[in-house]
């Protein structure tokens, strides 16, 4: 039997609020910015991290670290 347990790690994306795209991304509404900066996270992070979670994983006896999509 497994027990899956979900971490919560939180990012912070600093805009400046002068520059042209940023403005662009500010005006959308807060929760699609929020979903469109995460997506934009894990595209980027995830091939990234997989190598090493991988790593990680190869001596894993008591616990297995994995990617939620």
């Amino acid at each position: 039997m497994t027990i899956s347990i979900e971490h919560s790690l939180k990012f912070v994306t600093e805009f400046d609020e002068n520059h042209p795209i940023a403005k662009q991304a500010l005006a959308l509404p807060h929760s699609e910015l929020v979903t469109l900066l995460e997506g934009m996270l894990k595209e980027l992070l995830v091939p990234a991290l997989l190598p090493e979670i991988n790593k990680i994983n190869e001596n894993g006896s008591y616990a297995i670290l994995k990617v939620v999509k």
